[in-house]
């Protein structure tokens, strides 16, 4: 698929929506990455951008990394994914604008931390959930999951859960435990639209974005700094001025 065509990016008054589309399980293949990636670059660039939502179709928010491909390709290459989604998370937290996950569906492994690389996370209270799949399938994770983990999941027996037991974690329980931000009944439209809600609220406040991405950073030191030498603004920082 063109990646082109695999996320749209719109503007709904003074926030921008990022979709992953189709009714698939998008999963964070190196061209998905590459494509939101390049969305993300898109809002960042684009005048007037007060905050950002992140959602999807289908019954899937994101179902990790792209384990059918990783089986097609040489064993190096998994890097290359590994290292594109660690990029993406330091985009996200160097975004200079409010960030808000509209969890419209199942987000599993890859697909949880990036819902929780945003600042705010609204969930699908009927259908979906969080879960950490890698015990169960036998893999281990980054350095930066654990950390991402440890500052998003606050409570301890939660996290141990999640981690090591394989919990699939619904949206009331997320709320409960101060993981997820609210629980939006209904479909995906009005995920999105409680999302979109509550992203424009912020966005309404008129923060200076440069100052909202260093808050960020410094209220995350531990993720950013596992992550910060990967993204856009170190690849900008390193490229040689003319």
């Amino acid at each position: 698929m063109d990646k082109r065509t695999m996320c749209t990016v719109e503007k709904r008054g003074r926030v921008h929506l990022i979709t992953l589309t189709g009714a698939g399980e998008h999963r964070l293949s190196p061209s998905l990455i590459s494509a939101l990636r390049s969305a993300v670059a898109t809002v960042r660039a684009s005048p007037g951008a007060g905050a950002l939502v992140l959602a999807a179709e289908g019954k899937y928010f994101s179902n990790g990394f792209d384990q059918a491909w990783a089986r097609t390709v040489p064993p190096h290459l998994h890097d290359s994914m590994r290292g594109a989604f660690r990029a993406l998370v330091a985009d996200l937290l160097a975004l200079p604008m409010p960030t808000v996950a509209a969890v419209t569906g199942h987000a599993a492994a890859a697909g949880c931390a990036l819902a929780l690389a945003h600042d705010s996370v609204v969930m699908r209270a009927s259908r979906g959930f969080l879960y950490m799949s890698e015990v169960d399938v036998g893999l281990k994770f980054a350095d930066y999951f654990g950390e991402l983990l440890r500052q998003k999941v606050p409570d301890a027996a939660a996290r141990r859960d999640m981690v090591l037991g394989g919990k699939k974690m619904t949206a009331a329980e997320a709320v409960r435990l101060g993981i997820v931000d609210a629980a939006a009944d209904g479909g995906v439209e009005d995920v999105v639209a409680a999302a979109v809600a509550a992203a424009d609220g912020l966005a309404a406040r008129g923060w200076d974005g440069v100052v909202v991405a260093g808050i960020r950073k410094a209220m995350w030191p531990a993720v950013w700094g596992k992550v910060k030498d990967h993204g856009a603004e170190a690849t900008a920082a390193a490229r040689p001025r003319l």
